[in-house]
């Protein structure tokens, strides 16, 4: 199928050079901002990790600069500009703004699928934000960067991919060369010195180019309903999991450490569950023998759940969300924090 489907690629990347060669030739204007500007992307159709290494670099810098974090919103019910407030339901500004909104108090959240747009909006605010973070923004050429970082999926590396529609890339290979930290996301906890070699190789980064290998922990298990007053059953029993993103199997493979049977249920990537997937998944979950047994779904998907008003089926029913972060491995993570704080140091103190 992927030979078969190799031409259309072929065409695809024709139109993504012709593209690219418009900026690059300053046919196509692309602009930057005297403000810090970190763009967090990578070159395929998501399941890199974006989300929580948007939040590694918001905690880092939170305490010392206003930060704002600008998204799209995908598959928001909306268009445009919309700064995010506090009841903001994840219909008018995207599961994944949701998720930040709830996650971090005084960080500014604004959705605009045009981010030069959204960013001049931003800075429009007073007072306005001193680091904007760019959610998912890599493929944006209209905007120029000050930093930009590129993940890759440990499983699915870029330089072994191909592009849509015979692979998972949205991008050419050769756009990997505008960015100027490229993380390798989702690595087995326990990495050997050979991998990191052999990954090295593989990704072969440019002279100025920082390569970094970051792996996923996970939180405690939180009630997606927080009046929930039913506690997480003993884990040795079944796990219910299910997941509208795009790559669950890292929490898979997180959660069959942790209980005898796990049984996924999966949706499509930021899938907008009805009231019949609800019912579908409370049906599976009392078609489980026993009573030692509990509902997972990932913090993503619980955003997009906590306004639903189907969300009182669960009442009576152990149904809880595992949030997630990233660390680095090899001790990087020093040199990573130094990366991004070197670059804001030295922005911010020029505006």
């Amino acid at each position: 199928m992927r030979v078969l489907l190799m031409p259309f690629a072929f065409i695809y990347k024709l139109i993504l050079l012709f593209r690219h060669l418009l900026y690059d030739y300053k046919i196509k204007h692309s602009e930057r901002f005297n403000e810090p500007v970190i763009c967090v992307g990578n070159l395929s159709f998501g399941g890199t990790g974006k989300t929580p290494h948007i939040e590694y670099i918001t905690r880092l810098l939170q305490s010392n600069y206003q930060v704002a974090i600008l998204s799209r919103g995908y598959r928001r019910q909306t268009k445009g500009f919309i700064l995010a407030q506090k009841n903001s339901a994840f219909e008018t500004i995207g599961d994944e703004p949701r998720q930040y909104l709830n996650k971090f108090e005084k960080v500014i959240v604004a959705v605009d699928e045009k981010r030069v747009r959204g960013i001049k909006n931003l800075l429009q605010l007073n007072p306005k934000p001193e680091v904007i973070l760019l959610d998912d923004a890599f493929q944006h050429r209209a905007v120029s960067a000050g930093l930009n970082i590129l993940l890759t999926d440990y499983h699915q590396l870029y330089p072994q991919d191909h592009l849509f529609p015979a692979g998972r890339l949205r991008d050419v290979k050769s756009a990997a060369h505008r960015a100027d930290i490229i993380v390798v996301t989702k690595t087995p906890k326990v990495f050997s010195p050979f991998i990191y070699r052999q990954l090295s190789t593989l990704i072969n980064p440019r002279p100025h180019q920082k390569l970094f290998f970051s792996y996923l922990t996970y939180g405690r298990f939180l009630p997606v309903k927080p009046q929930q007053t039913l506690s997480p059953p003993n884990i040795n029993g079944t796990i219910l999991l299910f997941c509208g993103i795009a790559n669950p199997y890292p929490l898979q493979e997180y959660l069959q450490t942790k209980c005898n049977e796990l049984i996924l249920v999966d949706f499509p990537d930021h899938h907008n569950f009805s009231e019949k997937d609800m019912q579908s998944i409370i049906k599976q979950y009392e078609s489980i023998l026993g009573k030692n047994k509990m509902i997972i779904t990932t913090e993503k998907d619980a955003m997009r759940l906590i306004d639903s008003p189907y969300l009182s089926r669960f009442d009576g029913i152990p149904f809880f969300y595992i949030p997630i972060e990233v660390k680095f491995h090899h001790e990087k993570d020093s040199n990573f924090d130094k990366e991004i704080l070197d670059y804001v140091r030295k922005n911010h103190t020029n505006n």
